[in-house]
């Protein structure tokens, strides 16, 4: 059970701040995007089965459609070629958004440090969290995914309006 956001509680009633009931919901349903490539894909698909078991954190629900999704999962190895195609999922999703790279390939090209491989999404996108590992065991997936819903659970409802937010989307070229 969810612990409730801090607030004056009585006999039948309680209040708090709209940040932190807002925050408290955010984080206890985020709806994952999985954009699996290699084997990073096949640790996800490994913490989302009953033995660890993504539900018990809101995650139940695995989303494959960008417009529905809170929470970018990027996972492996990522070409060159699909960089426009992470960049438009991403910008595709709504706001609040956030994103993960798991695995040493997502946030820096890996073992591929190659002509055709993007060496980390953070050059074409904002990563919040950067699970590190080749691949990373289901353990650290749960661990990233519980420092998102931190991120979530603590962020202000303006955070997205500020203009430091502004300036960090058009330095990957978002408007």
């Amino acid at each position: 059970m969810v612990e409730a956001p801090e607030g004056h509680e009585g006999s039948g009633f309680f209040a708090t701040s709209l940040d932190k009931v807002v925050g408290m919901a955010r984080a206890n349903s985020l709806w994952p995007l999985p954009f699996a490539t290699s084997c990073c894909g096949i640790e996800f698909m490994a913490s989302m089965c009953s033995h660890y078991d993504f539900a018990r954190f809101g995650s139940e629900r695995p989303s494959f459609s960008p417009r529905q999704a809170d929470l970018l999962m990027v996972m492996g190895t990522i070409a060159k070629k699909m960089a426009p195609i992470v960049k438009q999922v991403y910008l595709q999703m709504a706001e609040p958004r956030w994103v993960i790279a798991m695995g040493a390939c997502a946030s820096s090209g890996g073992i591929f440090d190659t002509y055709s491989v993007l060496q980390g999404i953070d050059r074409i996108i904002p990563v919040d969290v950067y699970i590190p590992g080749c691949p990373p065991r289901p353990e650290q997936v749960i661990d990233g995914l519980m420092e998102i819903q931190e991120m979530a659970r603590n962020e202000s409802t303006r955070r997205r309006n500020s203009e430091e937010y502004g300036l960090l989307l058009n330095s990957y070229g978002i408007q």
